[in-house]
């Protein structure tokens, strides 16, 4: 039986984030993962703004990970096929297998990984024991869960999810390419919705190496046939639904495949339990449109990696007393209500109709065009004095 600290379940953003980071601090940890390379899988492709970017500053891995990022410091806000302002907005494209990559990187000293996976999990408030598929052991202080979206271990350990708002939302990923010219005029660019009935808070385009990745958003259900019409004619889908976008990009064209994700929100429950902790959407998921899933586990694992676990290990013992102070820590439960609030009333001011929502939308894009024409009259001065500059590690 090999003996570790804490065994890290699941090797995406979460846990591997938590393997370097832990790796680093000198606490020995085990990262488990039935991949060796991390497949594609259609999650975040893009990481900006000072606030997420500061968190994820807080974990001392941004600055060697974003290396591997195509990076820009403008982006374009357009509605009803009107340029309301190009704003300063420092953001890096990256594709999430792309992004683990870089994360796992960063793994060294006293942390390690296994190719295996976790087929059974007995838990204690003294040592816990993992048993992998090819057959080996683990004894750990602690057991990490930041396998995502995969239920199966969490039910042995009773832990099960209570659906907040099922199929919340869709996200929509495709390849954007422009039609008679070889690039676009924008750097970057968000387009929100150009009425309730799109059902579509806003399309994102963003560059990742030489292309123009597009990020498209939309409150459906999983079965409606609007999805079904995008993935067979997906450029006349677009223009039906967003007909003044053209006006922005150009003639357009969607190139290769089309990756459709509809996303559940969720929270645990039963799981305040002696050995385990659960971080990322391993806890609680959070809604792709508002874009907090990253905040969510930047701050769950830097709270956790910094603070919690340092203080566990230095005293006997694992109770679900210690686990508790994790999930009870004021950052991090801030962090959760934020990003879930953020989830409904994004989706409220898209879609929802009352006079309240319909001033709400009329307020955000005055305010948008407000900044962009202050911009314009304060010129190329004001703009620059504003571009966010890359946290550093504290």
């Amino acid at each position: 039986m090999r003996h570790t600290d804490i065994a890290i379940i699941g090797g995406g953003l979460a846990g591997s984030t938590a393997a370097a980071m832990l790796g680093r601090a000198g606490i020995t940890c085990i990262l488990i993962d039935p991949h060796q390379i991390y497949p594609f899988d259609f999650r975040v492709e893009k990481l900006g703004g000072s606030l997420q970017l500061g968190r994820f500053a807080r974990t001392g891995l941004a600055e060697s990970v974003l290396r591997a990022a195509t990076q820009d410091y403008e982006n374009w806000i357009a509605r009803y096929g009107t340029l309301l302002d190009k704003a300063p907005y420092q953001q890096f494209g990256i594709m999430y297998d792309a992004l683990i990559a870089a994360l796992r990187a960063e793994i060294s000293g006293s942390a390690e990984f296994i190719r295996d996976k976790v087929v059974d999990v007995a838990t204690s408030a003294e040592r816990q024991k993992l048993v992998l598929a090819g057959g080996e052991e683990i004894s750990a202080r602690l057991v990490m869960l930041a396998n995502g979206l995969n239920v199966g271990l969490r039910r042995t350990l009773g832990i099960e999810r209570q659906v907040i708002s099922p199929c919340h939302s869709i996200s929509i990923g495709f390849d954007f390419t422009p039609v008679g010219r070889p690039a676009f005029p924008f750097p970057g660019l968000t387009y929100f919705s150009e009425q309730p009935s799109d059902r579509i808070p806003y399309i994102t385009l963003f560059p990742i190496g030489n292309r123009m990745r597009a990020n498209l958003f939309t409150y459906r259900e999983a079965s409606d046939p609007w999805l079904r019409a995008f993935r067979h004619a997906p450029v006349e889908t677009l223009n039906a639904s967003l007909p003044r976008l053209r006006r922005i990009t150009g003639d357009f064209a969607i190139a290769g495949d089309i990756k459709i994700r509809p996303a559940d929100l969720y929270v645990s429950t039963g799981h305040r339990q002696a050995g385990v902790v659960l971080v990322g959407d391993a806890f609680a998921t959070s809604c792709p449109v508002s874009g907090t899933g990253t905040d969510k586990v930047f701050t769950d694992v830097v709270q956790l990696c910094n603070v919690h676990i340092p203080a566990w290990l230095a005293t006997d013992g694992m109770g679900a007393d210690k686990i508790a102070a994790f999930y009870d820590d004021p950052l991090k439960t801030a962090c959760d209500a934020w990003s879930n609030a953020k989830a409904f009333s994004f989706r409220s001011v898209s879609i929802d109709r009352g006079m309240y929502w319909k001033a709400q939308r009329l307020a955000r894009f005055i305010a948008h065009f407000g900044r962009g024409r202050l911009r314009r009259l304060g010129g190329g001065r004001r703009r620059a004095a504003v571009v966010h500059v890359m946290p550093q590690t504290p």
